[in-house]
């Protein structure tokens, strides 16, 4: 990436960092912003930047964006809070993400008969994970019961670190099955990869959260230097666990959990990165997305691709998540709602990047171009009903709440997540005593 090319990126950052204000009050959401812009300046627009899929930039800022992703989303997640009352995503997660990834993997096979069954199944994976930041007025409007806005914010923290796992497994299968490698040696290094990551990671994320326990209660740690010592365990645990074979992602991850449910002390700190250059790297992403990643499916888009769009966007998603409630008591409203908005977006672009770098897949333009398309298709609908969706679910609530309905179960207090990007400040952890 030249200098010219980066300036043009930083431009258009600063451009619309000035007008976020009265942006971030209308439909117009950051991710399409910058994808678009991205796509204006590609050579599919006006052709200021001409940004190869292989260019290493690329791949980097991707590996970096998901290191701090994985670390940063499991950390805000407080594991004894979601045993106590968090069911729902925990349903969501543990019964309807598997069923999400059957459907997707079965719906490719009809619609998109050129994918092998791993290729499939791979497809399904990287679409399973949700982006709530890509309707962040569904997660953070005081008009949705804060149960069901929470709902979605533990599930997409959560989620794209359990995906994780799966796709590595589904990949490290598929290079294995085209190399030919011995059964038993693909198994020694799935298992390797798989164990020794998580074990890492763990340990990693423990003893740091230990040390900045100790060093705050002796007054040897400043404020400017927690945020720092707090990511810099996440890529800690990334290397070493590279180190050592295992998967630094897993690790990474793995860290977050094992940090954020450590600390006792910190409060803002963990979460203040994600404000300022997470949010930086999150509009580099997209950016990106917009100059290198959608020129390539420009002249590939068929019917095949946008029926599987739009199924993997709604029925793929809705029904396990109908199926993932049962039981809950939840209103009809309110299960359309968690299942319409599930977004894919930053984790299905960062995992279908790391599928390009180490899987080896027969049809992998195909899935390549799936994904994104899908990703396109998701900013832009999801961006656009974020507010009207808010809107016609809060009045449908107050509707049944006239009729006399049972909105008990929506409206079942909840201990409070962070979000990823918060509106406002104030919406870290409180600090445990």
């Amino acid at each position: 990436m030249s200098e010219a090319n980066l300036l043009l990126i930083l431009l258009g950052i600063a451009i619309f960092s000035l007008f976020s204000g009265p942006i971030s009050r209308g439909s117009l959401t950051p991710p399409m912003v910058f994808a678009a812009l991205g796509l204006v300046m590609s050579p599919v627009g006006f052709g200021w930047i001409d940004l190869a899929l292989d260019n290493q930039v690329i791949h980097i800022v991707a590996e970096i964006t998901l290191i701090l992703v994985l670390f940063t989303d499991a950390a805000r997640i407080d594991l004894r809070h979601l045993r106590s009352d968090h069911d729902l995503p925990l349903r969501m997660l543990l019964v309807g993400m598997p069923l999400t990834i059957l459907a997707g993997m079965l719906t490719a096979l009809v619609i998109l008969p050129e994918l092998l069954l791993i290729e499939a199944l791979v497809l399904a994976v990287i679409l399973a994970p949700t982006d709530a930041a890509l309707g962040q007025a569904v997660v953070s409007s005081p008009k949705v019961p804060e149960r069901i806005r929470q709902t979605l914010n533990v599930e997409s923290g959560l989620n794209d670190g359990i995906a994780l796992p799966a796709l590595l497994f589904v990949i490290s299968f598929a290079a294995g099955a085209h190399g030919n490698e011995q059964e038993t040696a693909w198994f020694s290094f799935v298992a390797q990869q798989l164990i020794l990551g998580p074990l890492v990671g763990a340990l990693i994320g423990w003893a740091g959260a230990s040390a900045i326990n100790q060093a705050i209660e002796r007054g040897f740690l400043t404020h400017e230097f927690c945020n720092i010592y707090l990511l810099s365990l996440a890529f800690i645990a990334y290397l070493a666990a590279d180190q050592v074979g295992g998967n630094g992602f897993i690790a990474a991850f793995i860290a977050g959990v094992a940090t954020g449910n450590t600390l006792k002390h910190v409060n803002e700190e963990i979460y203040e990165f994600a404000e300022s250059e997470g949010q930086l790297l999150n509009l580099i992403i997209f950016y990106l997305f917009g100059v290198a990643l959608l020129p390539q499916v420009w002249n590939h888009l068929n019917w095949e691709m946008v029926v599987y769009a739009l199924l993997s966007l709604t029925l793929v998603r809705m029904l396990p998540v109908f199926a993932s409630l049962i039981g809950k008591h939840l209103r009809w409203e309110t299960n359309l709602f968690l299942g319409w908005f599930g977004p894919r977006g930053l984790a299905s672009i960062l995992f279908v990047l790391l599928v390009l770098d180490h899987a080896q897949l027969t049809h992998a333009s195909l899935v390549f171009d799936t994904v994104i398309l899908t990703v396109t298709m998701s900013i832009i609908l999801h961006g656009l009903t974020a507010l009207p969706g808010v809107s016609a679910y809060a009045a449908a609530l107050k509707i049944c709440e006239r009729r006399g309905d049972d909105l008990s179960s929506e409206q079942k207090p909840v201990s409070i997540m962070p979000l990823r990007f918060s509106p406002t400040k104030g919406q870290g952890r409180p600090t445990a005593e």
